[in-house]
């Protein structure tokens, strides 16, 4: 079979004009191995997306718990804003550096440590008896962030079998249904036993490490024939100016989204009950709306990606939305969370074409940007809900709704991406 395989390659190569040689059949043999093992890894991409929905099932706890924070320790919205900077600037600053780090050395078991750390922070949160200790367990919640999501979206990439958006969507829709869920278990469950309920929450962060354990394994297993399959190892090239230009566009159109849905998670809860005086448990089943759709919104954002394409489907998703935000702050109990629902819907689907543009901008870099772009995110979040605290502190938190309902017009930069799918008929594997 090898002569065969050899004389076969020879005429190949005989009846070529190019001056490069072909691969060595074996590097051929281990790519065709790899990419018939993508195409049956469903369950390695539902492992992810489940492992992610626990992971932020628990994160979405801290800003649904912050009206009891908030009175337990007598916190003003200011530093209600630092807390969720805390968290979301940790993983920020950390997941860039953590997707350089393995996008030269993968960690598979990177993993599972992620998920600990998580396990770590919910243990002192259950604890924490003064604000100090609420931000350092935020600050090891979003470490594991940062730990978890560069080389989990490194691995549903490697088991997309070609369909990146798809993949990436799947992945995104189970963080999405924990952010979801996480008011709900917070309003049901965490709220009504006090603080030391928390501490149940952490056999989620338990069973999420021993299955991310299994899912490292099968990394590890499949990091060889990846390797064979690649190109042997070469410095990567430096960033061009115009694909320098197109990454900063592509952080302000995750300005316009994330800032915007920051606000939103950290605040709404007490906006619903300042403006309309609802209930702590009712106002947590308006922001579990509101989650659920961005969770829908996400899985179909994917699809359509790869059926439609990256750009078309950033200026349906960030622009589509601003007409909705816009009329948000004037509307009343019954049209809020129509309007929440469709602004999810619409906000959501952006993320997977944006992170797959970006990936296709940056071949061979998936884990530092995949790494920037979930930090960023966090840290875009992080900031915007500490800026929206002092405002809130300093004009109300209507007016903060008000002032964010602008934010999705920043989507107009996405006039500045060219069309990279142009002339394909289908995404490249």
């Amino acid at each position: 079979m090898l002569h065969c395989s050899g004389r076969a390659n020879t005429k190949t190569m005989s009846k070529t004009a190019t001056a490069d040689p072909s691969p060595p059949q074996p590097a051929v043999n281990a790519a065709a191995s790899a990419l018939s093992a993508q195409r049956a890894i469903l369950p390695i991409l539902l492992a992810l997306s489940f492992c992610h929905l626990l992971n932020d099932l628990m994160q979405s706890l801290i800003p649904a718990l912050y009206p009891m924070l908030k009175e337990q320790l007598h916190l003003d919205f200011t530093q209600v804003g630092l807390i969720t900077l805390a968290f979301n600037l940790t993983a920020s600053l950390l997941q860039p550096a953590v997707g350089v780090y393995t996008d030269r050395r993968q960690q598979p078991y990177s993993l599972a440590v992620g998920m600990a750390l998580t396990l770590f922070g919910l243990i002192l949160l259950s604890m924490a008896g003064g604000y100090t200790a609420v931000v350092i367990a935020a600050a090891l919640i979003g470490s594991g962030s940062a730990v978890f999501h560069p080389e989990a979206s490194r691995v549903a990439r490697l088991a997309s079998g070609g369909r990146y958006g798809a993949a990436q969507s799947l992945f995104q829709v189970g963080g999405n249904l924990g952010s979801a869920f996480g008011p709900l278990l917070a309003a049901f469950i965490v709220l009504p036993r006090g603080q030391g309920a928390i501490a149940w929450v952490s056999l989620v962060a338990l069973a999420g490490m021993l299955v991310l354990a299994r899912v490292g394994m099968w990394y590890a297993l499949h990091l060889q024939p990846a390797r064979a399959a690649a190109p042997a190892a070469a410095p990567l090239p430096p960033l061009r100016a115009d694909v320098k230009v197109l990454f900063v566009v592509l952080m302000l159109l995750l300005l316009s989204k994330n800032v915007y849905s920051a606000s939103l998670s950290s605040y709404f809860t007490f906006y619903l009950i300042d403006r309309f005086h609802l209930s702590v448990q009712a106002s947590q089943v308006q922001l579990f709306i509101y989650m659920a759709s961005i969770a829908v919104g996400t899985l179909a954002g994917g699809a359509l990606t790869d059926r439609i394409g990256h750009l078309p489907m950033i200026w349906v998703s960030i622009l589509g939305a601003l007409p909705f935000t816009l009329a948000l702050p004037y509307a009343n109990l019954a049209w809020t969370p129509v309007l929440t629902i469709i602004i999810g819907l619409l906000m959501a689907a952006a993320f997977p074409a944006i992170l797959v543009y970006a990936h296709e901008l940056m071949p061979g870099r998936v884990g530092m940007v995949s790494g920037m772009f979930f930090g960023l995110s966090f840290g875009l979040g992080g900031l915007g809900a500490a800026a929206m605290g002092g405002i809130a502190d300093a004009r109300g938190i209507a007016y903060v709704y008000q002032l964010c309902s602008y934010l999705p017009a920043i989507g107009l930069v996405a006039w500045f991406l060219p069309n990279r799918q142009r002339g394909r008929a289908s995404p490249a594997p």
